[in-house]
């Protein structure tokens, strides 16, 4: 090992001298990739005999915010992220000392949803975006949003309040939502600067509901009009409370997603502190028990779960990318 290497290794076992040093992995970050994270970890726990990693669902934003603050006992060593990292995060993580080994995971499904006692929708990316976008052009000027209601943007779509629960700025389902759907849907209705596209109404049409989508999900089944937003995997796990809204009629499926014909869709990640590895005691084997077949295959038990599997020279390539511990480059 070179004189380099040893000195920076010391660096590292200084910053971990500063706390008590943990026995079991710390994980944090989106609420859309919680749930396929808590599996992998009461899996490995069982498997392994170790202590299961605590994870917790501080949305995708919150999480790289932690995992990037530098290194140590008292920061994750992975975070969860329904987008991708950021150049700007990335250069706080470096500046920091941090260097983040990137993986994707699978594939999610954005969704509009409601209770089954409610009516059924068949939206396009166009009307989503009228619907939400805080200003529009309307009759000849832009304007703060006028519609009240889904039948007001067409009559083939409900006649109920436009109301929708969804999650704040520091969610990347949040960030994907805007990308995907108020960009995209802005560039097809026209008449709005391109910066102003992803803005969100902050009239009441559009209600921020934190980063717990199990939350989102209560409130529908209390109102059958109301709408939620958050990733395919909670409908899936929800389907007999809850119904996706077709997009361009296509439904929300397993299916149409691994197909891409569903057009709400986007990969989704975790970011391993290099740093950590070898240090923290489990997170190499939590990494084999995630990239195992059985987990993140086609027919692992993720996909039970919602994932939408990569094919397997993704996977194969993934894997590959963790065994080396390869630093993310953007």
């Amino acid at each position: 090992m070179t004189k380099k290497c040893l000195i920076a290794q010391a660096l590292v076992l200084l910053s971990f001298g500063s706390a008590q040093a943990r026995d079991r992995i710390l994980i944090v970050g989106s609420s859309t990739v919680f749930p396929f994270s808590m599996a992998v970890a009461e899996t490995f726990s069982e498997k392994s005999g170790q202590k299961a990693p605590i994870v917790e669902s501080t949305g995708t934003g919150g999480g790289l915010k932690l995992f990037c603050a530098g290194v140590g006992a008292n920061t994750p060593d992975i975070t969860n992220a329904s987008r991708r990292i950021k150049k700007s995060e990335l250069e706080i993580c470096r500046k920091n000392g941090v260097t983040p080994v990137e993986v994707i995971v699978g594939y999610d499904g954005i969704v509009l949803a409601n209770s089954k006692a409610g009516p059924e929708f068949d939206i396009t990316i166009e009307q989503m975006f009228l619907a939400l976008a805080k200003n529009i052009e309307h009759q000849g000027e832009v304007r703060p949003n006028p519609f009240a209601d889904w039948s007001e943007i067409d009559p083939e779509l409900p006649a109920e309040k436009i109301e929708v629960f969804g999650p704040p700025p520091t969610s990347g389902t949040r960030d994907a939502f805007e990308e995907l759907v108020m960009e995209a849907g802005c560039k097809i209705v026209g008449g709005i600067e391109e910066d102003a596209c992803p803005e969100i109404r902050n009239d009441g049409a559009y209600v921020e509901s934190g980063e717990n989508d199990d939350l989102i999900v209560e409130k529908l089944e209390v109102n059958p009009g109301t709408v939620g937003l958050f990733g395919f995997s909670f409908l899936d796990q929800n389907s007999n409370e809850i119904q996706g809204a077709a997009v361009g009629s296509i439904e929300p499926t397993f299916e149409n997603i691994a197909s891409g014909a569903y057009p709400i869709s986007r990969p989704l990640y975790f970011y391993v502190k290099k740093e950590h590895v070898g240090t923290i005691p489990g997170i190499e084997g939590y990494l084999g028990e995630f990239t195992a077949e059985s987990a993140w295959g086609d027919d692992g038990y993720l996909a039970e779960k919602g994932l939408i599997p990569l094919t397997a020279d993704q996977r194969k390539e993934g894997a590959a990318r963790i065994q080396k511990m390869e630093p993310l480059q953007l």
